[in-house]
């Protein structure tokens, strides 16, 4: 029996270490429970804008981004079969049906006032179908 870990391509190792990374942040320091679940997103979306709200510079919060982007990416690969896939230093979810999607640069997006990781994730599990 293999594990979904073992499955995963090796495009996956980064982005699955970052978002787990931001569930132990966001559990430890504020003290909110991230559980891959789509509901889950409204809460990442609202964490983004409380810290845009207090005016960090982008560079001071990209690792922060870049994980709940990645955790994002997460809750589309476990509820569409989506994987990741990266080049150049940059990491996408590939659903089932071929569209490339990127959560981290929405995380991004969100930061900036324009994006949502909910909407982003609801869009990708409306295109893929269901595995």
């Amino acid at each position: 029996m293999t594990t979904q870990q073992e499955t995963r391509p090796p495009a996956a190792a980064k982005p699955v270490r970052w978002a787990a990374d931001a569930v132990a942040t966001m559990r430890e320091g504020a003290r909110l429970r991230l559980d891959y679940s789509v509901q889950s997103l409204w809460s990442v979306d609202r964490m983004i804008e409380g810290i845009r709200r207090e005016d960090p510079p982008r560079d001071a919060v990209e690792h922060v981004l870049r994980g709940l982007g990645a955790y994002a990416g997460e809750v589309i690969a476990r509820r569409t079969g989506a994987e990741w896939w990266a080049t150049g230093g940059d990491h996408w979810i590939r659903t089932p049906d071929g569209h490339l999607w990127d959560p981290i640069d929405e995380a991004r997006r969100c930061f900036a006032g324009q994006g949502s990781l909910r909407l982003l994730c609801r869009d990708a599990m409306n295109a893929a179908p269901r595995p």
